[in-house]
């Protein structure tokens, strides 16, 4: 096994999937539906795999559970952006498939087939309360926060089961979300999602 190598990724993210909003999948709950189908991503503002910088560079994961997430059994395929050259494609591979270690790798631990890589146009904006991604072809997501009771965003902190541990998530609701790769065919609106800050590292 190789020595994991110094590195770092944070940036924006945001997540939704087929729940009812609030998923209870963070709460180790079965999913609201059966099974869990969510798609995330990731703006990287500033990053490095050892020298190679992968600032400005966006990743986005789809993950199909097919019972209580915790059981683990998920299928994944990673999508990363065009825009990477061969070096930072392969560090952000290495980074998102938990090779090297961090959270990333916590994640992954449930994935018990990679469906594939692939290297992909992929457009993430954030506006104010919205976050939305788009994969040409593949994926479209937007989702919009819920007011929490005393004004601002609700959120949820330190869930035993996240993608992102660093910062409490923004608790969203999707406007739309519609994935179509491999054997997949998802169409979904009006449920769950979350955003936040994200910090990865080794």
């Amino acid at each position: 096994m190789s020595e994991t190598k110094n590195w770092i990724v944070q940036g924006s993210y945001f997540e939704t999937c087929n729940c009812e909003t609030a998923c209870p999948c963070v709460w180790l709950q079965p999913p609201t539906t059966g099974d869990c189908k969510l798609l995330v991503a990731w703006h990287i503002e500033q990053g490095h795999l050892e020298e190679q910088t992968l600032d400005g560079l966006n990743v986005a994961m789809a993950c199909y559970s097919p019972g209580d997430m915790k059981d683990g059994n998920w299928q994944a395929s990673l999508y990363v952006d065009e825009r990477a050259d061969d070096n930072q494609f392969d560090a952000l591979v290495q980074i998102f498939s938990g090779r090297q270690g961090g959270h990333p790798s916590i994640l992954m631990s449930f994935v018990g087939k990679v469906l594939g890589v692939k290297k992909v146009k992929i457009d993430y904006q954030e506006r104010g309360n919205s976050r939305c991604v788009t994969i040409p072809g593949i994926a479209q997501a937007a989702i919009e926060s819920i007011q929490g009771i005393t004004g601002g965003q609700a959120t949820i902190s330190n869930p035993p089961l996240c993608v992102v541990a660093s910062h409490p998530a923004v608790v969203a609701k999707s406007k739309s979300y519609r994935y179509q790769d491999y054997d997949k065919n998802w169409e979904f609106s009006e449920r769950n999602g979350y955003f936040s800050a994200f910090v990865y590292q080794a």
